[in-house]
């Protein structure tokens, strides 16, 4: 029995998807086709499409958009050509690539897209990042963004913007990941990466114009049960610098309420750091960042009080972890010693989880002040939000109670 369980995830599904598909748009004034074609890549000797989709025995196929455009209104989708995911060179194919690759590796790049002045690495896993980080090295951004979550980011994938070198390589290699995406590899890597034998090592040409994509739309479309579809146009966050916030002010019962201290500088850097990767967090979600890494990330709970205990909780967890495996090479859930044990339990509570002076990122407003009080009793120093909520003024309270700063976004940030 264990046999045939191990091997329904070795199989290969053939689709019986057609090689081309077109979709018309029809209304008074015309009518709009967008033609696409099945993608396939050689393995083994062998033309194959997607492996299977999110389970095995789920038959899929991944097409990309070779001709045709749609314009609705005053919006336009992207353009046939500019291909990202739907266009990957896979020079390593280990088991070659299923649905949930092809989306993880899609939604590191929805992130990515917006950090490509530095150095960043985005990990993702179940379509959530793991861990997000901005350094001045690749390999230093890397360290960063899996060290915010090592467990969460075993079996994930990598995404960097910039060409993957040796030093970065030789971290990777030494934990296991499914996928690896960047625009380049330096001489070398990739026969490092051939000690990974399921490792998926994928290049996307594109990535180098990967902020070419920044406020550009495509066609988001979620299938229904009885086989209707909703369609919508792509989320484009509206925040991109310092100056796109808004002040967090508001008016209840006559009186005006305004936060009283104004971020500074890290403080503003990390705001935008934060409103950037929740572009690609799970809602009902609360994150919390600190110098451009990603703390803790709460995703997809029903209430907003609930995901930001569980992103406290897990800053607090994957904290001690870290800490574990820097100070004594082990993860913490495998110390035995009650010394060693006691010590980083100790050095967690004292740094809160490495929460303090983070910014707390929530995708939609609070509708009370116990949301945010959650991080704001841990030491967060500032907060972004979209603001809108009839209570308002309870979270402007809470920030100047606890002297933090607060801005608005104006926009929400819900991603189903």
């Amino acid at each position: 029995m264990a046999k045939n369980l191990t091997s329904m995830y070795r199989t290969v599904l053939t689709d019986h998807f057609p090689e081309t598909m077109e979709i018309t748009f029809r209304d008074t004034e015309r009518t709009q086709t967008l033609f696409f074609e099945k993608v396939q890549w050689d393995v083994e000797g062998e033309r194959r499409g997607l492996r299977y989709g999110e389970n095995p025995g789920q038959e899929a196929v991944l097409y990309k958009l070779v001709n045709g455009n749609l314009q609705l209104g005053n919006v336009t989708m992207i353009e046939p050509g500019r291909y990202l995911s739907s266009e990957i060179d896979l020079l390593q194919t280990g088991k070659h690539p299923g649905k949930t690759n092809i989306t993880d590796a899609d939604n590191a790049l929805n992130i990515l897209r917006y950090f490509q002045d530095t150095q960043c690495t985005v990990i993702v896993k179940h379509n959530n990042p793991c861990g997000v980080a901005l350094d001045s090295t690749l390999a230093g951004s890397y360290n960063k963004a899996l060290m915010a979550d090592r467990i969460a980011a075993f079996g994930g994938t990598i995404a960097v913007n910039r060409e993957m070198d040796l030093d970065t390589a030789e971290m990777i290699i030494q934990s296991y990941s499914e996928v690896v995406v960047a625009p380049e590899y330096a001489p070398g890597v990739l026969n490092r990466f051939k000690t990974k034998k399921n490792l998926r090592v994928m290049k996307i040409e594109n990535m180098k114009r990967l902020q070419d994509f920044i406020g550009r739309r495509f066609l988001d479309a979620k299938s229904l049960i009885d086989g209707g579809m909703i369609m919508q146009w792509s989320y484009v966050p509206s925040v991109l610098s310092n100056e796109d916030l808004l002040p967090a002010s508001s008016t209840f019962e006559g009186r005006e309420y305004r936060v009283q201290r104004e971020p500074d500088t890290r403080e503003y850097s990390d705001m935008v750091f934060g409103w950037l990767v929740e572009s690609g967090v799970t809602s009902n979600s609360i994150m919390y960042v600190k110098d451009g890494v990603t703390v803790g990330i709460g995703t997809g709970e029903q209430d907003r009080v609930g995901v930001a205990e569980i992103a406290r909780d897990k800053a607090y967890r994957k904290y001690a972890d870290r800490l574990s495996w820097e100070t004594f090479n082990m993860p913490f859930s495998s110390l035995e010693e009650k010394e060693r044990i006691d010590e980083i339990q100790t050095e967690t509570m004292k740094r809160k989880g490495g929460l303090v002076n983070s910014v707390m990122v929530s995708d939609a407003f609070f509708p009370f002040r116990d949301g945010i009080d959650v991080g704001l009793k841990e030491g967060v120093s500032a907060v972004i939000q979209p603001g809108g909520s009839l209570r308002d003024f309870e979270c402007i309270q809470a920030c100047n109670e606890f002297n933090a700063a607060m801005k608005y976004t104006g926009q929400r940030s819900f991603k189903h």
